[in-house]
């Protein structure tokens, strides 16, 4: 890493402080010295490294290997679909499954190396609002790494989730409102109490360990990337992340200047993203009364959205919205059909992805890649509550009669 660029004004920033917006409000992206590396750094050589993100090291800002926090997070199984049931004519579809992620959810990826630059810049306190996934990873790696983690969750959050913060020793606070209320507490706090601004897009390491999941997809798929991605789009970080993966691994000649249409998908309920990109906008405008049962898509303005937007329009891609009831269906096809049980966040990119095949935008003969964010066991509220059937009794003889 040689430097923080803004991504609005083009400001360069040192890296070696503790940083979080450019003066002018853009945010700051890490920029590496890919024109030197990509003389020593061959994808070839990623295949020694471990099976975590990590193995992609000297794209990651760590200078040292001694402030690493790691939980073996990352390099998640990338499983091409079963073709029965609804997902038959689909011939070159898979499911980047990140459940398998410490905490359950591709948050991990991005608290890893936040926390760890957190830990090598001398930070002892950190602060951010979470719905859900991101105040878990944060409280788990903050563990590990002796930092005291401040969490803001709206009172609503599931509840498995909150208990999971706690379990880690975080200090938990509900919060009656949205996450952007949750964001005004902590910027206030980062203020008055000289906590750090953990926020999402506020400080510029959580986008790296996201990005990791762009190297992924282009290693597991022999360094070549697919016609679509289709992301469930909240804050966006993980989307722009792999945009950024994808430049970098261009200018390392790990692949070709091909790109994958990019799909944010969001929920009815919360569609900033989706208003902005139908309307032409550069920006998106607060979404009022936001909601829905995917508590990840509960944003309702991204910080990023200037950027989450130029994407989709420099990949040809779209942004898309699924009721709740259209991405609970979806995530119970999911896990019946493929034996994954998504988080309802990754249901609705399966509930997306129909929508565009039926509009004929997208064909079931393209290879697609669909984000399954995170386990579905994060929601029990979502899952099914009751067992279709009697409790049997096995004194009875009768018992096997009631099954069907």
């Amino acid at each position: 890493m040689t430097h923080l660029e803004c991504t609005r004004c083009g400001a360069t920033h040192a890296p070696a402080r503790p940083s979080n917006l450019c003066s002018c409000g853009g945010i700051l992206y890490p920029r590496y010295d890919l024109t030197t590396l990509r003389s020593s750094y061959n994808r070839r050589e990623v295949a020694d490294g471990p099976p975590t993100l990590w193995r992609y090291r000297r794209v990651l800002p760590v200078r040292d290997e001694a402030n690493v926090v790691s939980l073996g997070e990352g390099f998640t199984p990338l499983l091409r679909a079963v073709t029965h049931g609804p997902f038959a004519p689909f011939t070159d579809l898979y499911l980047k499954d990140e459940g398998p992620n410490p905490t359950q959810s591709f948050k991990a990826r991005g608290m890893a190396v936040a926390v760890s630059m957190a830990k090598e810049l001398g930070i002892r306190e950190i602060a951010l609002p979470s719905a859900g996934n991101a105040g878990s990873a944060a409280a788990a790696y903050a563990a590990k790494a002796g930092i005291t983690a401040y969490v803001f969750m709206p009172d609503d959050t599931p509840s498995l989730i909150v208990s999971e913060c706690v379990a880690y020793g975080a200090r938990v606070f509900l919060v009656k409102g949205l996450i952007n209320i949750c964001g005004r507490l902590v910027a206030a706090g980062a203020k008055a109490r000289g906590w750090f601004d953990f926020s999402t897009l506020k400080e510029p390491y959580r986008v790296e360990g996201k990005k990791t999941m762009g190297y992924e997809v282009a290693e597991q798929l022999e360094w070549e990337l697919p016609d679509w991605i289709f992301y469930p789009t909240g804050g966006g970080t993980g989307l722009l992340g792999m945009w950024k993966a994808f430049a970098e691994m261009e200018a390392l000649g790990w692949i070709g200047p091909k790109r994958p249409r990019m799909v944010a998908v969001q929920a009815a309920g919360c569609q900033p993203i989706a208003r902005a990109f139908a309307e032409g906008r550069a920006d998106s405008v607060l979404h009022e009364n936001a909601h829905t049962v995917a508590s990840g898509l509960r944003v309702p303005k991204p910080l990023g959205d200037y950027l989450i937007l130029a994407v989709l329009r420099e990949s040809g891609g779209l942004a898309v919205t699924v009721t709740d009831e259209e991405l609970m269906a979806a995530q119970r096809e999911m896990a019946e059909a493929q034996g994954i049980l998504p988080c309802p966040e990754g249901g609705a990119t399966w509930a997306g992805l129909k929508k565009l095949v039926a509009a004929g935008t997208a064909k079931p003969t393209d290879q697609i890649v669909l984000f399954n964010t995170g386990s579905g066991l994060k929601y029990p509220e979502c899952l099914p509550r009751e067992v279709p059937g009697p409790v049997l009794d096995p004194a009875d003889p009768k018992a096997l009669d009631a099954v069907i």
